[in-house]
């Protein structure tokens, strides 16, 4: 899948993840990223303010507070405040995400 034009319009975001594409829409106090996976990468546990995302195409293996969850297309999830998490990203993954964060990119 890959997004239309609108969304690629909109600024990058530069990640140390190979295989990704990335565009931020900017809030005054949020977030909005649209991920584009062209790779299978694993994604190291961390942890910052809470995340919301929906999976528009493929899948990701979420690993969020120690309980590991496949999400898929359609599939949504929630990452609480704080809370450490790792993925497991396939190649074809995309997904929209939402971060109660100012600065996340």
């Amino acid at each position: 899948m890959s997004y239309p034009e609108i969304i690629k319009k909109l600024p990058h975001v530069e990640l140390p993840i190979k295989g990704v594409k990335s565009y931020k829409l900017q809030g005054p106090q949020n977030q909005l990223v649209f991920f584009e996976f062209t790779e299978e990468t694993v994604i190291p546990e961390h942890s910052h303010k809470a995340q919301w995302g929906i999976v528009v195409e493929g899948k990701i293996d979420l690993t969020i507070g120690g309980l590991e969850i496949t999400y898929k297309k359609g599939d949504t999830y929630f990452i609480p405040d704080g809370v450490r998490h790792s993925a497991k990203v396939y190649k074809g993954f995309s997904a929209i995400d939402f971060f109660d964060q100012v600065d996340r990119y």
